[in-house]
């Protein structure tokens, strides 16, 4: 409760070094933009990967292209594929900065494609702010 009542406050001094210790892995020259890429695209295939526990893989794989995630599901792996692409061979820490942003979304409208009618209700959510 302590802990709360500081965070509240403003008076909690702790460092929370995990995410800036993760992306500043990007800006180390020469190898930190290869190994954020990585570490981030292999995050990310662990997620995908981590419902094979629930389904199994065969499963898993029929369920990823099916009709009504097929596009998603490209779009994940291209999202991987890229960020791997502009960190290794590209060099462009910006680009691989944004396709990281997008594999992100992607993952997400990806995930929202398994819960019934989630991708209908972020489309209408959208739709309506942007009205």
């Amino acid at each position: 409760m302590d802990k709360l009542k500081k965070v509240l406050s403003g008076q909690d001094t702790e460092d929370r070094g995990g995410l800036s210790e993760g992306t500043l892995l990007l800006w180390v020259p020469r190898k930190g933009l290869p190994l954020f890429a990585v570490f981030y695209t292999l995050g990310n295939i662990a997620s995908i990967g981590s419902t094979i526990f629930l389904m199994g893989p065969v499963k898993q794989l029929k369920r990823m292209f099916e009709p009504t995630r097929l596009i998603a599901t490209i779009m994940v792996l291209l999202c991987f594929a890229l960020t791997l692409c502009s960190a290794f061979w590209w060099h462009n820490k910006g680009l691989a900065l944004i396709f990281c942003i997008l594999q992100s979304l992607a993952l997400t409208w990806y995930s929202l494609s398994f819960i019934p009618y989630a991708r209908d209700a972020v489309k209408k959510c959208f739709a309506t702010c942007l009205a």
